[in-house]
């Protein structure tokens, strides 16, 4: 136990060390041009990964159990985050999204906390009503949740986080023992949603038209992604050198944040994204396995929604960069540009690492 407690923890340092490191490599430059400060997102990750350490040693402390009781509290906090975005003066707008607000000069995501309150409410509710969740009446609440989660975060708009918080419901839902049917139920109506909500928005169906044939369109919407394939084409096998990448010298958009993956590529090679994708999955391994041997349903769930989250976004940012689905935006967790990114993720690794301390205890 104690052994895979260290082994999660250092993953989780060496991710987000590793994370400062690109997020500087990737930003130095367009830093320097916009801000006159090289070092301006460097700053502001380790911020946040201080702040995302304070709060991964406090919860490995914190009983778990506690949070069953706060769910509803953690449902309504997320929500009135998420309604505050909409409010002039309070939520902020970048590129025609409203995802952010500013508390004291300080920006946050709102979206990223609302990933980790989904978790742990699911994870209450159908570790205390896991003989409801064969019933269609007794998913409700989940849904209803979800549902208000997803709506909120779709208006901002941002649809790569509102997949991300579908999946994870998803997946916690079959976690939690939902019926064969209902999860065909569900699955079909979200899957036909999707071209649906890509159809209602003329710049999804740009995005889509500029995934299907980027080269159509090389300086409007195919431009992101086509830069994004330069720099892990030119990349090869071991890389151009950390710090050399050419694409952040602003080819490159959002290259310290959705796109960090594409510098990755560019510096260390294949062998580089090989063994970042290997670590993550090393990490998501451990988190389930803490899942499999919780001292109960409660953390059990906990754990394995914490693990689905880390899974699903890097599944997706990785898929967005290589241009293997539509481009959207999501960070790559512990790694990318974002302070409330980095320091959610660590907590919700805290959150796991108490769960593996109550199992200790079990034993």
């Amino acid at each position: 136990m104690k052994a895979k407690y260290f082994a999660i923890a250092f993953i989780v340092l060496a991710l987000s060390g590793f994370g400062c490191l690109m997020v500087y490599s990737a930003s130095c430059y367009s830093a320097a041009y916009h801000y006159g400060n090289s070092e301006f997102f460097l700053f502001k990750q380790i911020f946040g990964v201080v702040l995302g350490l304070f709060f991964m040693i406090a919860l490995s402390f914190f009983d778990y159990h506690k949070l069953k009781k706060l769910k509803w509290w953690l449902v309504g906090v997320a929500l009135l985050l998420l309604a505050l975005v909409f409010i002039p003066g309070i939520g902020t707008e970048s590129y025609g999204a409203k995802r952010w607000i500013s508390v004291f000069g300080i920006s946050i995501q709102p979206s990223e906390i609302a990933k980790f309150a989904l978790v742990i409410f699911c994870s209450a509710y159908l570790s205390d009503h896991h003989d409801k969740v064969k019933t269609l009446k007794g998913l409700l609440p989940v849904l209803g949740v979800a549902a208000a989660f997803c709506v909120l975060v779709l208006l901002e708009p941002s649809m790569s986080v509102t997949m991300c918080l579908a999946f994870t419901t998803l997946f916690m839902l079959i976690a939690g023992g939902i019926s064969k049917k209902h999860t065909i139920m569900f699955s079909i109506p979200a899957a036909a949603a999707v071209p649906i909500l890509i159809a209602a928005e003329p710049y999804r169906l740009k995005r889509l038209f500029a995934f299907i044939n980027p080269w159509a369109s090389p300086q409007g919407e195919g431009f992101q992604l086509i830069q994004s394939l330069y720099g892990l084409g030119s990349g090869g096998w071991f890389g151009v050198g950390l710090f050399n990448s050419r694409q952040k010298y602003l080819f490159l958009p959002f290259a310290e944040s959705d796109f960090i993956f594409s510098i990755i590529g560019e510096e260390l090679g294949l062998i580089g994204c090989i063994t970042l994708i290997l670590v993550f999955l090393a990490l998501i391994i451990l988190l389930i396995k803490i899942a499999l041997n919780a001292p109960d349903r409660f953390g059990a769930l906990l754990a394995a929604g914490v693990g689905f989250v880390i899974a699903i976004q890097t599944l997706l940012n990785i898929a967005v960069v290589t241009g293997s689905i539509p481009p959207t935006g999501l960070p790559l967790p512990f790694i990318s540009s974002g302070g409330t990114s980095v320091m959610m993720f660590m907590a919700g690794v805290g959150v796991c690492l108490n769960v593996l301390r109550q199992s200790k205890k079990k034993l």
